[in-house]
């Protein structure tokens, strides 16, 4: 099987009556791609950056919308993630933390090394968690609330998060213990609750450096928008292989 890693030599390739069934794409740049005529049978896209899409047409019809209603139907209370005032987020906030807790006792009954299991070179449900963490710290402790050291050891980074300037030093080698997994995240989950809680206007209005692109700025509204997205888009990660591992 051919791979292709870290490359931009198929930039503009053309491919005419090739097969590319079975095919998997790992955290490529798509934009732009044409596809005329093409099978696409039990085809499986996921794109969390989709709703920022100017479009995306299936057979000339913009799907955007149409994906957005269905994941909002699926997931209840995650339409309300880009709400704009301290009552919205908080609102927002305690509806995705139900379902996260619903999601957590789920795990509670299934078989003893479930949170370990990776289903097809996904992380685990622990190391989701712990990329949430993560996720809290870049974007609430270092870049709203400016923290000396922002990053608990827990955290999991991005594959090429030390090319974006990440000191991965910070973090741990070895993997932690579900249990130590769940205690820092509750703390996080807390952390960011009590952040809202005490939002005002002007709070929610100051700009940052961006935690990647420090040239460009960021609203605190804008930082807890992506918390909450980060935490809808890997709760349905989650809840997706939990089924793929219940289905064996």
């Amino acid at each position: 099987m051919a791979t292709f890693e870290s490359t931009k030599d198929l930039r503009g390739a053309r491919f005419e009556d090739v097969t590319l069934q079975g095919a998997r794409f790992v955290a490529c740049d798509l934009s732009e791609v044409v596809m005329r005529g093409v099978l696409v049978a039990d085809a499986d896209i996921d794109s969390p950056w989709l709703p920022e899409s100017d479009r995306f047409l299936v057979n000339g019809v913009d799907v955007i919308g149409y994906v957005e209603d269905e994941l909002n139907r699926r997931f209840p209370g995650r339409g309300q993630r880009h709400a704009t005032d301290r009552d919205g987020l908080l609102a927002a906030w305690d509806v995705l933390q139900r379902t996260w807790a619903a999601t957590l006792e789920r795990v509670e009954t299934m078989p003893l090394g479930t949170v370990d299991v990776s289903v097809d070179g996904e992380w685990s449900f622990a190391q989701t968690l712990r990329h949430l963490v993560m996720a809290t710290d870049t974007w609430l402790c270092r870049t709203v609330l400016d923290h000396a050291q922002p990053y608990h050891p827990i955290g999991l980074a991005n594959n090429g998060a030390a090319e974006d300037g990440l000191d991965m030093s910070v973090f741990m080698a070895t993997e932690p213990s579900y249990a130590e997994v769940l205690a820092v995240r509750a703390g996080r989950v807390a952390l960011v609750r009590d952040a809202i809680a005490g939002a005002s206007p002007q709070w929610l209005a100051e700009e940052h450096p961006e935690p990647w692109v420090p040239s460009a700025r960021a609203t605190t509204l804008k930082c807890l928008h992506v918390i909450l997205d980060e935490e809808w888009e890997h709760h349905r990660y989650a809840v997706r292989d939990l089924d793929a591992i219940e289905r064996g």
